[in-house]
């Protein structure tokens, strides 16, 4: 069961090379389970017993299902993922001659990767691109479906210190190479053009990156292993969207939300510290007609599970994690927390998961950072920014984050369903402040 819900997750991101994309692939996925989808630019009417699906920038996107027995004690149960992962993004004037030999495209860091792993692959473009019909801007989604192009290391005898420790320069080490001598400016655009089928003068704009192009995989002397490009945090965001689809329970409104830029603060309007989240809760509560005081009972009784994988133990360097308070790959969920409050979690919402993961049948495991290292952040706490509940962090545990091939468990993504399921069907309630009631 693990290796074919693994192959799903490789299925997933395959077709998700950017988080506009995932975004759209997981609008498709719940559209044809029969959700509605829904524009922020019109009006809702939503009735009990039907999911709907929204999206924001075409990168964003909040799923929610109506329970059928919602009243005025409901409450929301939210999973919160991101849809991006770290990359490279191509500059609006995108073509660099070297020489009139070789053509590259101009690119700056989107996020935190680790420059090496993008050496010496195949990659190629994918994003959105803005279309112009008539007096009409239409976002029409790009995968150059081909080897495109290639980030050459330098020979080891040009550069003598690429192994002690080479600091990678972005705008000179880590332009792809596009073409050769024949290549010319706007060779890209025409090839955009002839991809998406129109005319080159139609194309008004893009936001277009690029992606890894070796296909995931499933390796280890017993199968135990998978590999890919974007697990952090398509791993969270798929194992949501399927939690999702199980159901939830009939007196709550669950929520999928998966965010946007999150690798990069998450501070735009389809961020998680956009009013996204918010605006979406609110409306659902107009919608379904209750009091306006209702809404912040709902929310005082609501629970987040923030999603964002976790760093395993790396079998080269275990000194690099806390002593007891550290991870393995196929051992359990991770629940992460953080003196500081850069992860949610606190004694109250760790309990409270722990009964979702007992529901579950899934081990938990915790992680801290070692104190005499920073760590790094995620998106539940900023999310909290805008509509505050009781929220825990979690993750799958995975090696070689932010690296264009990360490694992670064959068992987690299903463990992750698994408790996600759980808590979907979960009903919470707060009648009072430092309490939780948890009905199945």
């Amino acid at each position: 069961m693990s290796i074919q819900t693994t192959k799903e997750l490789l299925d997933f991101i395959h077709e998700s090379p950017t988080a506009f994309h995932a975004a759209m692939h997981a609008c498709d996925m719940l559209e044809e389970q029969g959700a509605t989808v829904l524009s922020e630019g019109e009006k809702w009417n939503l009735e009990k017993g039907k999911s709907y699906v929204v999206t924001r920038n075409s990168s964003s996107v909040i799923a929610f299902h109506v329970g059928e027995e919602v009243s005025e004690d409901y409450s929301f149960n939210v999973v919160a993922a991101h849809t991006d992962s770290p990359t490279f993004k191509i500059k609006e004037n995108g073509e660099l001659s070297v020489k009139d030999k070789y053509m590259q495209l101009n690119t700056e860091g989107y996020g935190g990767m680790i420059c090496a792993s993008w050496f010496d692959r195949p990659l190629s473009v994918a994003g959105r691109v803005i279309v112009k019909d008539g007096d009409t801007l239409t976002t029409r989604l790009l995968t150059i479906d081909k080897d495109l192009c290639v980030i050459p290391n330098v020979a080891i005898h040009f550069n003598r210190q690429v192994n002690d420790g080479y600091a990678y320069n972005k705008q000179i080490d880590l332009l792809p190479l596009i073409s050769g001598a024949e290549g010319k400016e706007g060779d890209l655009k025409a090839l955009i053009a002839k991809t998406l089928g129109v005319e080159e003068q139609a194309i008004a704009g893009s936001d277009l990156m690029l992606y890894n192009r070796m296909p995931g995989t499933i390796w280890g002397a017993r199968d135990e292993f998978v590999s890919c490009g974007r697990l952090d945090d398509l791993q969270c965001a798929f194992s949501g969207l399927k939690a999702f689809m199980n159901g939830g329970h009939p007196k709550s409104v669950t929520v999928l939300a998966v965010f946007d830029n999150e690798e990069v603060g998450s501070l735009t309007k389809q961020g998680a510290d956009s009013t996204f989240l918010e605006d979406v809760l609110t409306r659902v509560h107009e919608a379904l007609g209750y009091a306006h005081e209702d809404l912040y009972r709902a929310i005082a009784s609501s629970f987040l599970v923030s999603a964002d994988n976790a760093h395993a133990v790396h079998p080269n360097h275990p000194e690099k994690t806390d002593v007891n308070n550290c991870v393995y790959m196929n051992e359990g969920v991770v629940v992460k927390s953080h003196a500081g409050q850069k992860y949610t979690s606190d004694g109250m919402s760790i309990a409270a998961f722990r009964q979702f993961a007992k529901k579950a049948g899934v081990p938990l495991q915790y992680f801290a950072n070692r104190s005499d290292a920073a760590g790094g952040s995620t998106l539940g706490n900023l999310a909290m920014n805008h509509v505050s509940m009781n929220a825990v962090d979690i993750g799958a545990p995975q090696l070689a984050m932010h690296s264009a091939w990360e490694t992670a468990g064959v068992k987690d993504t299903k463990m992750m369903i698994d408790v996600m399921s759980a808590f979907y069907h979960s009903h919470l309630t707060s009648a009072r402040s430092g309490t939780i009631t948890i009905e199945d």
